[in-house]
């Protein structure tokens, strides 16, 4: 199954479709420094293939290409990036004491 994954800025989600479908969705708030993942949704039809994995770690790849960081608000990013803290760890916002933030 190949999963596309696009930025939709103007509707602040990150959008991953199958075969053109709308298959999931990661919602975020913007900042300069950080994107917060709000919430992450796989729509029924798709739930259990893998979506959701492949939409946020193109999401996160795409946030690292920015030079920006991550607040995971959302607890599916959350959990992504607790299973792929080696890969994704260094994302993490940091706050100015240097407190880590997931």
């Amino acid at each position: 199954m190949d999963v596309e994954v696009t930025d939709a800025p103007e509707r602040r989600r990150y959008e991953a479709r199958v075969d053109g479908e709308l298959a999931a969705i990661a919602d975020y708030i913007p900042t300069d420094e950080l994107v917060a993942f709000t919430h992450t949704e796989v729509l029924a039809a798709f739930e259990g293939r893998g979506v959701g994995s492949a939409l946020v770690r193109a999401a996160l790849d795409d946030v690292r290409a920015q030079g920006r960081s991550v607040l995971a608000v959302c607890p599916f990013v959350s959990g992504f990036v607790g299973r792929h803290r080696e890969e994704y760890g260094d994302l993490l916002y940091r706050s100015r004491t240097g407190t880590v933030r997931d």
